[in-house]
């Protein structure tokens, strides 16, 4: 795949809700084939179905990315269903529990480590010669405002994503030449089951948090998803190596 050409397949993992989800229909609805990836297979069956009522082309392959044998699994199938990967959304990730750096429990650590991070590692490990044989592609890994800033009361998943920043980046780096572009997408409150899960389904306390950033109010995941597609479009061929925010100006102050 050439810069100028446009995403034939696409995979989003962590597709069966939220931000991953609204990936995987606006890939769909912008000409792509897309897999749909979730640890939650039902989840993911409802993605599918979703851009299949719209017309659009999508398969789903369920998949806990913390482990390699699952990953890989995920990849082979992917080549085995459409012949080709061109574009990849590293999207799954976990929050894990609040709690202050030194209360957090080991296991909860390890969670969210293998989760977030290695789940993104593992991708791009399975990902990259894929599209090296290619002659080319596009990845976009999921990171969040917690990326670049600090997140108290949640040092692992912070830390997860600081990670996610810094993989991207190298990985970029290390691609380039071989014509595939590796970005990051860093969202800030968005209106997602997690945020759901940590304000308790409050929404005077989401109204609260929105309340931080300069827009007043929450991101949706589908203007998440319009910032990924474009990372892996043709209008996005000389960016790589970046980290787009996308949080309604929370960082900006």
């Amino acid at each position: 795949m050439t810069p100028a050409q446009p995403v034939q397949v696409v995979l989003v993992t962590g597709a069966g809700s939220g931000i991953g989800r609204a990936s995987a229909v606006l890939f769909a609805a912008r000409g792509a084939r897309v897999v749909v990836s979730d640890r939650d297979a039902a989840s993911a069956e409802q993605t599918v179905k979703h851009i299949r009522d719209a017309g659009g082309d999508a398969h789903a392959l369920p998949a806990d990315v913390s482990h390699a044998a699952q990953v890989a699994a995920l990849i082979e199938g992917t080549l085995t269903r459409y012949g080709r990967l061109d574009a990849a959304h590293n999207n799954a990730g976990i929050e894990g529990a609040a709690g202050q750096t030194a209360d957090c429990p080991e296991d909860t650590w390890r969670r969210v480590i293998e989760v977030n991070l290695t789940g993104v590692w593992l991708c791009l490990k399975h990902e990259l010669p894929v599209m090296v044989r290619q002659g080319g592609g596009a990845i976009v890994n999921t990171a969040s405002v917690a990326g670049v800033a600090g997140l108290p009361g949640f040092s692992a998943y912070a830390a997860s994503k600081h990670g996610i920043v810094g993989l991207t980046k190298t990985a970029a780096a290390e691609y380039a030449k071989a014509g595939i572009r590796i970005n990051a997408v860093c969202p800030g409150l968005i209106q997602t089951p997690m945020v759901d899960r940590q304000t308790g389904g409050r929404p005077e306390v989401a109204a609260q948090w929105a309340a931080m950033a300069p827009m007043k109010r929450c991101g949706t995941p589908e203007e998440v998803a319009e910032a990924v597609v474009w990372l892996c479009s043709p209008g996005a061929a000389f960016v790589t190596g970046h980290t787009l925010i996308v949080d309604g100006g929370l960082l900006a102050q």
